[in-house]
């Protein structure tokens, strides 16, 4: 259908951001030629570099768009950004990040490069080997830290993954897939806004149109320009090639494969800066762009869109360098080496190789000395590039940033000062009132946030009420963060409903390593829609710690409203299976999930974990009221017990005649109700039985074997039946028998999804209520007491 245009246009309402276009014209001028024969002999190093990459490592890597962004990016690392190259944890220093981790053959081969430049004109400028990217350690492009080819072993060689992760000097985050690398950058640059404010360091972010078609992408874009984020630059190598389409996008009259904007519109509607440059392959008008960027900063964040061409002078172009290349040693490999041997006077190693490893890796070393061979010979390309390198820690150095608030102190979180059994008032909560398990958890946030001097930054998916994370912000400026209007309030508006890009935001400024960042949002949806920023999180904490021996930057993931007292929501939200996606289900220490049942139990829980320090801490949280239990009268160990992850409620009595055996409980929900309703009964009964709370899994396991074993022995497990308001396989560690299993009770008991309504109603129809969980029990002890054996 054709559209009538006399019915008028629609046209954008008022913009922060300014639009503005480069192009060849408005680019004269801009480098005289002997630098930009400089730049372009660099970039005929680096694209030939980057086929060398694919060549040693064939069927791995992704060519194409490493090479169409390479001219971006080295006109950003050598133009625009001041950072030292002496130091790359520098605190004020502009930061880069390869949002498009499919880039990293890219970025890989960019900093060797760069690397050999400070080598061979100045030396003194680089730090340790370890925080080098040598070219040496091209070595281990996509190796395996166990790879053992004789090379790779000599020179301690780096094992670069396949995607960006920080065990890469200069590289924050792990980034790569399905469009995380745009929030949690983003993440990099509310971090960097929030220490340093006016003087906020750059973070220049690496993207290409593909990435940025998925939808937390727009969520980022969304949340970076209502908080104007000024001190984002993102770079979108615009090459209109993935790898199924050579038209991504729409351009001109032709209508896109997959998306009907460019890559300029798309960040126009959300209110950026966009400078559009005509031809992305032109030095001369990267660098106009740069310069433009930097004569005309305002408030909003800039997007500099450039239109290019992937796998330009490569051979193979478009979609089909996306992730492939020339065959090994093959013709069509060498000819891409012939343009850097005419125009350097040097030859390639041309040896035709077996594919021997031992063989392959000392023909790749020998092709990468030929680099270093030409940077050394061609002093004027070297010298200029390592005085670039000076002229970025002067300019550096000049600009003597300043924090914003010297004040706050996320470290004392880790301090004696701050411990689990030392509760505050206003985190304690007394016998016979009433408290929800989430404001316990704002509460408690708050008191923290209050204590450091605001190091907590908090957000939710259109919840902040609802799910109580706005207690964070007690005692800081009402409403959203803005770097210029709001700079001291502790949360941020996410994009709307925006759990994607929330998590990618809060885990972005959790790395950045100055506060913490906490997101909430329905357990039902905030588990699986923020599981790969919690990977990738998790990732790139432990490559950080591998690199510097330091622990991880800690990101709250909030499941609130979880499990089955949500039940007037219905079984859409009120979602009993959201424990099971992440309990005990990352390595060891990098995420620790919170399940408390006693609004006593939060604080000491939270504080206890986050001094674990994890990449991810994940609280599960309820909607509802629980009427505060007088623990000391019920018989209950104190809550601080609960930061062992495991506590007995009761213990059997061995030297009594009969045994009714173990008895496991993990939720909120039917932990009340057992506690209030069933606990007297069972004591009433003289039911000889053990009793546990299972209040975080993972918190557990990082006991000493021998107090896991003193808590909880290992036999039990052979006897044990659980109650949960979530699923059975979270109870599997704690209830291994068959029998055991089948006598438990669990939200999917009956194989179904429970229905909605109040949440005693839900509890009755899953069996979980009072009478169902006390029929259950009595039965079990019953046949426990006839069988007079382990299950």
């Amino acid at each position: 259908m054709n559209s009538d245009s006399s019915k008028g246009k629609m046209e954008f309402g008022p913009r922060r951001g300014y639009y503005h276009e480069i192009d060849a014209k408005a680019a004269a001028g801009i480098l005289d030629d002997e630098t930009l024969s400089r730049y372009e002999d660099y970039d005929l190093l680096y694209r030939t570099l980057c086929g060398v990459l694919f060549n040693f490592v064939p069927k791995s890597g992704h060519p194409g768009g490493s090479i169409s962004s390479g001219r971006i990016v080295s006109s950003v690392l050598f133009d625009a950004m001041d950072y030292r190259m002496d130091d790359p944890q520098c605190e004020d220093a502009d930061l880069i990040s390869y949002a498009a981790g499919h880039k990293a053959m890219g970025l890989y081969a960019m900093w060797a490069l760069r690397n050999e430049c400070a080598r061979a004109a100045r030396p003194d400028i680089l730090p340790d080997p370890k925080h080098q990217l040598r070219m040496e350690d091209l070595l281990g492009f996509r190796r395996n830290p166990t790879q053992e080819t004789p090379l790779f072993s000599k020179f301690n060689a780096k094992p670069l993954d396949g995607h960006p992760t920080p065990i890469t000097p200069f590289v924050k985050l792990s980034t790569g897939a399905s469009g995380v690398g745009i929030p949690t950058s983003f993440g990099l640059a509310y971090g960097a806004m929030d220490y340093w404010g006016k003087d906020s360091p750059l973070v220049h972010v690496i993207e290409g149109e593909g990435g940025m078609t998925p939808g937390r992408v727009s969520e980022g874009l969304a949340s970076a320009a209502s908080a104007q984020l000024w001190n984002i630059v993102l770079h979108v190598d615009w090459n209109q090639s993935s790898i199924d389409s050579d038209r991504v996008c729409r351009e001109g009259d032709q209508p896109g494969d997959y998306v009907q904007w460019t890559p300029a519109e798309f960040c126009y509607v959300h209110d950026w800066n966009v400078i559009s440059v005509e031809d992305g392959k032109d030095y001369r008008q990267i660098h106009a762009a740069l310069k433009y960027a930097s004569d005309h900063m305002n408030d909003q964040p800039t997007a500099i869109v450039y239109r290019t061409i992937k796998g330009w002078k490569y051979g193979i172009e478009g979609r089909k360098s996306h992730g492939a290349g020339h065959d090994f040693c093959s013709l069509e490999y060498f000819d891409t080496l012939k343009p850097a041997e005419e125009r350097f006077g040097i030859e390639f190693p041309k040896d035709v190789c077996s594919k021997e490893p031992v063989e392959v890796e000392k023909h790749f070393y020998e092709t990468l000395l030929t680099y270093r061979k030409i940077l050394e010979e061609k002093k004027e390309l070297s010298d200029y590039f390592a005085g670039r390198l000076q002229d970025a820690a002067e300019r550096l150095e000049k600009s003597n940033r300043q924090r914003r608030n010297p004040k706050v102190d996320l470290d004392l979180i880790y301090s004696d000062k701050v411990g689990y059994d030392d509760v505050p008032d206003e985190c304690s909560f007394a016998p016979g009132s009433s408290q929800t398990l989430r404001a316990a958890l704002g509460l408690t946030l708050g008191y923290l946030n209050r204590e450091t001097g605001g190091a907590l930054i908090g957000s939710s998916a259109d919840l902040l009420g609802s799910t109580s994370i706005n207690k964070l912000n007690a005692g800081f400026p009402e409403g959203f963060y803005n770097s210029v209007s709001n700079p001291d309030s502790r949360l941020i508006a996410s994009g709307g409903i925006c759990e994607d890009a929330m998590g990618g935001l809060m885990a972005g400024i959790s790395t950045y390593g100055k506060a913490i960042g906490a997101g909430s949002s329905y357990g039902a949806f905030i588990t699986s829609l923020q599981h790969i920023s919690a990977r990738l999180h998790g990732i790139g904490q432990q490559a950080r710690e591998a690199y510097l021996g330091k622990p991880y930057n800690t990101w709250i993931l909030v499941n609130a409203h979880a499990g089955l007292k949500t039940g007037e929501d219905g079984p859409t939200h009120a979602d009993p299976q959201c424990l099971q996606e992440i309990q005990e289900n990352f390595p060891s220490g990098v995420l620790i999930t919170l399940t408390p049942w006693d609004p006593n139990e939060m604080y000491p829980m939270v504080v206890a974990g986050l001094k674990k320090r994890p990449a991810v801490l994940a609280p599960f949280v309820t909607r509802p009221s629980e009427t505060i239990i007088d623990r000391e009268k019920m018989n209950l160990p104190p809550a601080t017990e609960a930061v062992k992850g495991a506590y007995s409620m009761r213990k059997a009595d061995p030297t009594l005649e009969h045994y009714h055996g173990t008895l496991v409980l993990q939720g909120s929900g039917i932990t009340n109700t057992f506690v209030s309703q069933v606990l007297p009964r069972i004591d009433e009964a003289g039911y000889n039985m053990n009793i546990y709370y299972i209040s975080s899994a993972e918190l557990f396991s990082m006991l000493p074997e021998e107090e896991q074993e003193e808590i909880f022995p290992e036999e039990l497990t052979r006897e044990a039946i659980a109650i949960t308001g979530l699923t059975l396989p979270t109870m599997y560690r704690w209830v291994t028998s068959r029998e055991g299993r089948k006598r438990s009770i669990h939200a999917f008991k009956a194989g179904r999804y429970l229905g909605s309504g109040k949440a005693h109603k839900v509890f009755e129809e899953a069996n979980l209520h009072g009478e169902g969980q006390w029929k259950t029990i009595r039965e079990y002890a019953e046949w426990m007491e006839s069988s007079d054996s382990d299950i």
